[in-house]
């Protein structure tokens, strides 16, 4: 019986690797994203800690200002004069046979002129100090203010008013401020070199708060009339005037040495240095929407609140960022913190072969959220500066000996220590150009992706899957 040759079995099927296996880049990429994504959660919670800090602050810088004094607005001099005037209205009378009847008759009214000085100067000294309510410190001052300058003659004819009517016995001149406490003496009008007592309450339109002096002189006004006003007085945060002459010239120097000009003018000469600011404005009455003289009579509501609180300039004694606003503006940077460790993570597992466990990226994204926590307690004792040297250092301490033991030390673990150093450091020079920051943060970030499209631009992902 011949033989058959046995029949070759069919060749084994080749076994088709993982889902898992295949895609493992990919699925490293999206943990490592959810990583990052699950670590926005601590730093949002670091950001409330911020808020309810800043708030406390604000609480305790609120309490101090209100007991030393709070932002000071000199407004005035005014000068009131009350005027009689007549007008005519319906009224009932009693006719022959004792009945009411409407009938129009004359009546008197009295009303005040308001008028506003020719020449106003204004010069200011204002002493800076800090108070502290246990941690949280106020930038308050002492100012030493002089109001003086010149009011011509009233010119009623432009008002209408006939000069047998005016009351030249009831005239005053007012004032008014923001928060007269922090008053140290008592105020006084010098008015044409003589002495008149200034007392407490404003009667300039609108305004409560200040004080009026009256005059006490049936003579009129004939000629133009020199004043001057002492006014020495506790307050925070800024001072500010009001343009209320023809012609203002105001010089406020102070010690302190970050000032920030605010207002509807700026100054027109200014000299900051480091142990102060000396400011000078001259503003004319053509930059302001009320006019010189005016009455308390209805249609004469140009001069407002709101026109003199639009055409008030001064300074500001608040430092434009303290380091509550700096821990603020660094936190919007911990995302590019994660993003940029964790990359340096991948690219090392990527193209040297090593193998780092996500828990081992959550371990380095916490310290990296600790350091925002840590800058921010250690701000509130010692300046913004040092708490970010102490806040980073240790930091990249702390994650440079934890990427010791699973990087293999060497070269790898120097990078990570370097660049969180280089970081750092970029960070807080960023965090000090407030002019230039967006522009400096694009360009590093144009630059690290350079890097990061360098590293790997030979790369051949599929083929690395498929190899695995």
């Amino acid at each position: 019986m011949p033989d058959i040759p046995p029949i070759a079995a069919p060749p084994l099927a080749k076994s088709q690797p993982s889902f898992g296996k295949r895609y493992r880049t990919v699925i490293k990429l999206i943990g490592v994203g959810i990583l990052i994504l699950l670590l926005l959660i601590p730093l949002g919670m670091i950001t409330g800690v911020l808020s309810d800090r800043l708030q406390r602050r604000n609480e305790a810088v609120s309490d101090i200002t209100s007991s030393w004094g709070k932002e000071q607005c000199v407004i005035g001099p005014v000068m009131g004069i009350p005027y009689q005037y007549r007008f005519k209205t319906i009224k009932e009378v009693a006719g022959a046979d004792g009945k009411l009847e409407k009938r129009e008759v004359e009546d008197t009214a009295v009303a005040t002129a308001y008028f506003l000085p020719e020449m106003l100067n204004v010069n200011g000294d204002a002493e800076t100090q800090k108070l502290k309510r246990g941690i949280y410190e106020a930038a308050v001052f002492r100012a030493q203010v002089k109001l003086s300058g010149k009011f011509a003659s009233p010119d009623f004819g432009a008002l209408k008013i006939d000069l047998k009517d005016v009351q030249w016995k009831d005239a005053f001149v007012t004032i008014a401020v923001s928060d007269l406490r922090g008053t140290r003496q008592g105020l006084v009008l010098d008015w044409g070199g003589t002495k008149r007592p200034l007392l407490p309450g404003s009667q300039v339109p609108g305004y409560t708060t200040g004080a009026t002096a009256t005059l006490g002189d049936s003579k009129p006004i004939s000629a133009p009339v020199e004043f001057s006003i002492p006014i020495d007085f506790n307050g925070s945060e800024g001072i500010y005037f009001a343009p209320f002459g023809v012609q203002n010239e105001a010089t406020l120097k102070s010690n302190w040495p970050d000032p920030a000009f605010r207002g509807a003018f700026l100054p027109a000469e200014r000299n900051v240095r480091q142990d102060g600011f000396d400011a000078k404005w001259k503003v004319s009455y053509y930059g302001r929407d009320y006019p010189q003289s005016w009455t308390s009579r209805s249609g004469n509501e140009r001069f407002t609140t709101q026109s003199v609180s639009q055409s008030v300039f001064g300074a500001q004694f608040l430092s434009l960022l303290d380091s509550y606003r700096y821990v603020e503006r660094s936190i919007k940077y911990g995302v590019l913190f994660l993003v940029l460790v964790f990359t340096t993570f991948f690219l090392f597992e990527v193209t040297a072969r090593q193998k780092i466990h996500p828990f081992q990226y959550l371990m380095v994204g916490a310290a990296l959220c600790l350091f925002y926590l840590l800058l921010l307690s250690i701000s509130e004792f010692v300046g913004f500066s040092f708490a970010y040297l102490i806040a980073a250092a240790a930091s990249t301490i702390l994650i440079t000996w934890y990427c010791r033991y699973f990087l293999g030390g060497g070269v790898r673990t120097l990078i990570i220590g370097a660049g969180l150093a280089g970081v750092y450091t970029f960070l807080y020079i960023t965090l000090r150009q407030q002019d230039y920051a967006l522009l400096m943060g694009a360009i590093a970030l144009f630059i690290l992706l350079g890097v990061v499209m360098y590293v790997t631009r030979k790369i051949d992902w599929y083929a690395r899957d498929s190899a695995a």
